[in-house]
């Protein structure tokens, strides 16, 4: 089982720029073409939130159009730049509300089961999960304690030292890792927001951030480092499941030269 994950996408009207600077249409865009080229083909794709810049109906709206080449299913989750109503008014299949009305969901199809996890608190760019849903996440691993689980959702559950970042994380972290410790079958809580490739140990298994598909945040660690955004390579992660094991690759995003082969005539290339 191959599973993509796009982070961050940040899309707005067509035309418009984030932060006065960065065409993120073109970057999606970009990014579509490349996941469709992959072979073997990813068996999905999930958007890590932030989808859109400003969550209103018509930026979902372009972003429904960017989106609409994609050959690989789809899923998405809300950022703390997202709108949940609108969301998922535009995509009901690809981003279900639950009984709470949360856009909280599980794909049961694939080897690895799938939870995607609501952090947004609307207008705010903190995240937080809430005794309910909390109490659900609690109640779909009681479910199924036996089956390999990746979990996604957008503000990661860990301090990344980049200060800005974190200032703005996930504020119930405790309690989502007292409920991961009960589930030892939790494989990944693959995240976005902080628009960087970062893994870090968490609950008993591995909890990782992925890159954005446009802007990255800049690398910086000082404690009063300023906010600030670098054009570097977008990138994506590729989590292949095999033999019982969840394998993750970055990638970026972007025409490079290559491959070159490393011999020829079964002999190293060495001049």
């Amino acid at each position: 089982m191959l599973i993509a994950q796009i982070s961050d996408p940040h899309v707005r009207e067509p035309g418009q720029r984030v932060l006065g600077a960065i065409k993120t249409s073109r970057y999606l865009s970009s990014a579509v073409e490349v996941l469709n080229r992959l072979n073997p083909c990813p068996d999905l794709v999930l958007i890590s939130g932030d989808a859109t810049d400003k969550g209103t109906p018509s930026e979902y709206a372009a972003l429904a159009a960017l989106l609409e080449p994609l050959e690989p299913p789809w899923f998405l989750i809300p950022g703390n730049h997202d709108d949940r109503r609108a969301m998922y008014e535009a995509f009901p299949d690809r981003a279900p509300l639950n009984a709470d009305g949360f856009i909280q969901y599980v794909i049961e199809d694939f080897p690895v089961r799938l939870i995607g996890l609501d952090t947004l608190i609307p207008g705010e760019s903190r995240g937080e999960l809430c005794e309910e849903r909390l109490a659900w996440l609690d109640s779909r691993l009681d479910e199924r304690p036996g089956r390999p689980t990746l979990i996604f959702m957008h503000h990661p559950p860990f301090a990344t030292g980049i200060a800005h970042m974190d200032a703005i994380g996930l504020t119930s972290a405790a309690a989502l890792e007292a409920i991961i410790r009960d589930h030892p079958n939790v494989e990944r809580i693959i995240c976005g927001h902080v628009h960087r490739t970062i893994f870090r140990r968490f609950a008993g298994t591995i909890a990782s951030c992925c890159p954005s598909v446009a802007h990255q945040v800049a690398l910086d660690l000082r404690d009063d480092a300023p906010s600030a955004f670098v054009m570097e390579p977008p990138g994506y992660h590729l989590h292949l499941w095999r033999e019982g094991e969840l394998i993750t690759h970055q990638a970026m995003l972007g025409d490079y030269s290559g491959p070159y082969p490393f011999h020829e005539g079964g002999d190293l290339i060495d001049e």
